[in-house]
């Protein structure tokens, strides 16, 4: 016999392969909706994430419908008439054609606001760590080794834990000063 549908457990991993679900993740509220989801030991509805999140729910009901159209979220059976909503996986992966694209920017610079606030929330109480390396290796390399680390990072996930939000980037090193 199979699980009730509402207790379907997600894919640890999902692939990102097409231009539309990379676009819903390149808005920083989408991302959040994903983040609560899938640390909500129950599917949400609308009303419920919106009132986790402190937002309007009018206005967070087109990121969710967003999310759900580029099958990164899908509704749950339960019973009632509020459509709760759960993620199709744990993690998201940006595949390589897609990431080969460039369209991965809205997502990135989604990402790069959440991590300045998580620096205004969390730096002055010495909660936010951070590294910077300089080095001379082959791009191929630190995308090897990036990609390590995550499948690492989701390897030793345990879920009694507090969540963290882990941040990676890299970029070709910046010669000039500031420009502001």
């Amino acid at each position: 016999m199979s699980a009730p549908e509402s207790q379907v457990v997600p894919l640890d991993v999902l692939e990102i392969e097409k231009p539309e679900q990379l676009k819903a993740l390149g808005h920083p509220l989408r991302l959040k909706v994903l983040q609560v989801l899938g640390e909500s030991e129950k599917p949400m509805t609308n009303r419920e994430l919106a009132a986790s999140l402190s937002v309007d729910p009018g206005h967070l009901h087109f990121h969710v419908r967003m999310l759900h159209r580029a099958g990164l979220i899908e509704l749950a059976r339960v019973a009632g008439r509020e459509k709760p909503y759960r993620p199709v996986a744990k993690h998201f992966k940006v595949g390589p054609e897609v990431r080969a694209t460039g369209l991965a920017s809205d997502l990135q610079a989604a990402q790069l606001r959440e991590l300045q606030r998580g620096f205004d929330l969390f730096a002055a109480e010495g909660e936010f760590r951070s590294a910077q390396v300089h080095a001379k290796l082959d791009i191929e390399t630190v995308r090897t080794l990036l990609n390590e680390l995550v499948d690492k990072l989701t390897e030793l996930e345990d879920e009694s834990k507090p969540p963290l939000s882990i941040t990676l980037a890299f970029h070709p090193l910046i010669t000039q000063g500031e420009t502001d």
